[in-house]
């Protein structure tokens, strides 16, 4: 229990990280699932309408209740990626690397700053 409590500030963040990949990945097994569930649903359907356990009217119905449904998870899973994206995009990455046109123009104006400094013979360097 003191171990604990004396490792919580190094612990807590690890464990709150770990946490929260449990969360998405639970959430992300359950959208699966229910995806997958309609599939088989909708499979099983089929077979029953094959065996002709199910008669054709309620085969259309229950098939386009089911369709409607994978449409729906489908499309709740594009705008939650789209979403993300739209994120992104207000948080533009800026590369860390510099063009050599860029250089070289950096480089000129600093040995011109450079030149400045030297010639100006009213420098007064205070302490």
């Amino acid at each position: 229990m003191l171990g604990k409590i004396l490792l919580l500030p190094l612990l807590g963040p690890i464990n709150g990280l770990m946490w929260i990949g449990e969360q998405i990945q639970e959430r992300t097994n359950t959208e699966f699932d229910a995806q997958e569930n309609l599939h088989k649903q909708l499979l099983s359907l089929q077979l029953e309408f094959d065996m002709g356990e199910v008669s054709e009217e309620e085969f259309d119905a229950q098939e386009e209740e089911l369709l409607l449904k994978i449409q729906a998870l489908e499309l709740e899973e594009e705008s939650l990626l789209n979403a993300e994206s739209e994120e992104d995009e207000y948080y533009p990455v800026q590369s860390e690397f510099i063009d050599v046109s860029e250089e070289d123009e950096l480089n000129q104006q600093q040995s011109i700053f450079v030149k400045e400094y030297e010639s100006n013979e009213n420098l007064v360097l205070s302490p």
